[in-house]
């Protein structure tokens, strides 16, 4: 028999003792978290705790519900459609034609019979519908850096197709700006005997007065392409000031939003006959869209919105509900002691 050559193919100890010393130093820490060996909690839901928990919800949400539709209801509202009311007879088959004709005019007067008395301040909101100023297009179509710095206002980068007009830089540039909402509203109590004074002051947000328009950027060349979006800007006023610009481009996420025009600090009594006289200016008629005129007070909650209070109490009842479902079930087919208890088998390693 040959002798056994020491030197021959295989590991060596040497090399088994570095193999080892490697595999030792990059094993992890151990710890009971990494391992999944901390302690745990598996519940077994009983049909006396589960009726208990819905219980206890249908008695929170029932009332928070209640309170919210009382809310809700305790708010005035007036809202009046008045884009097909306030076209001409003549022209109701060809309203774009009437809008677009600069010759016409536009004057148009409503008049409002107030239900319940309106305590101040009373909120004046313009409402659009089929306006969808969540366009991808139409988001991307501004620059904000030129809204705030004086030394970005001939960047019109992101501005398309409202950048320039006559070869000049538009300040504010983009869509958005260019559709700005131009109807406007006055009001009067009684037969035009008291004039009811519109508060325009304070009705953007304060953040974006101060950060995201800014004080010493004004309009220039607003409005003055072939084509006329919306309304006009004061080139005197930054844009830090011009409140009706930043409340239309806060974007809404709908078609159908309202956006505030301004307030009136003044009382309205029950029966009170208010008359608007409104310039129908704004071009909704293209896209077939909707112009309304709100008037509404305030609550705790805002105006007036029956949505949240209706899905506290709907919820709640649900929840009352299934807790008295599952309370006839416990009654007519009551647990067993063996039911409480979980039971596993452990599975077999299959080979």
């Amino acid at each position: 028999m040959p002798p056994v050559n020491s030197d021959g193919a295989g590991p060596s100890s040497g090399e088994d003792g570095s193999a080892a010393a490697v595999k030792k130093r990059n094993r992890p820490k151990y710890h009971r978290f990494t391992q999944q060996k901390l302690q745990a909690c598996k519940p077994i839901l009983i049909p006396q705790t589960v009726i208990l928990v819905l219980v206890f919800v249908g008695l929170i949400f029932i009332p928070i519900g209640l309170a919210c539709i009382a809310a809700s209801n305790k708010v005035v509202e007036l809202v009046d459609r008045y884009d097909t009311k306030c076209v001409p007879r003549n022209m109701l088959r060809n309203k774009v034609a009437f809008i677009q004709n600069s010759s016409i005019d536009k004057t148009c007067t409503r008049v409002f019979k107030v239900p319940k008395d309106m305590k101040k301040p009373i909120y004046i909101y313009y409402q659009l519908d089929k306006f969808y100023q969540n366009h991808r297009r139409y988001v991307k179509s501004l620059n904000d850096m030129q809204l705030r710095n004086p030394k970005k206002v001939a960047d019109t980068q992101y501005c398309s197709p409202e950048a320039t007009a006559n070869g000049r830089p538009i300040v504010p540039c983009g869509l958005i700006a260019w559709s700005l909402f131009n109807d406007t509203y006055s009001f009067t109590r009684g037969h035009g005997n008291e004039t009811l004074i519109v508060n325009k002051d304070g009705i953007s947000w304060k953040s974006e007065r101060n950060r995201r328009f800014g004080k010493n950027v004004y309009p220039k060349n607003f409005q003055n392409g072939t084509l006329i979006g919306g309304g006009q800007l004061n080139p005197s006023k930054p844009l830090s000031e011009q409140e009706d610009l930043i409340v239309w481009m806060r974007i809404a996420a709908l078609p159908t939003f309202r956006k505030l025009y301004g307030r009136i600090d003044m009382d309205l009594q029950a029966g009170d006959r208010v008359e608007v006289t409104m310039q129908n200016n704004y071009n909704s008629y293209s896209f077939n869209g909707k112009k309304s005129l709100v008037l509404s007070t305030a609550g705790w909650l805002g105006g007036k919105n029956a949505f949240l209070g209706r899905a506290y109490a709907i919820v709640g009842l649900a929840c009352f509900l299934l807790a008295l479902l599952l309370a006839l079930l416990y009654f007519v087919f009551p647990m067993r002691e063996e039911h409480l208890s979980l039971h596993y088998t452990p599975a077999r390693l299959v080979r």
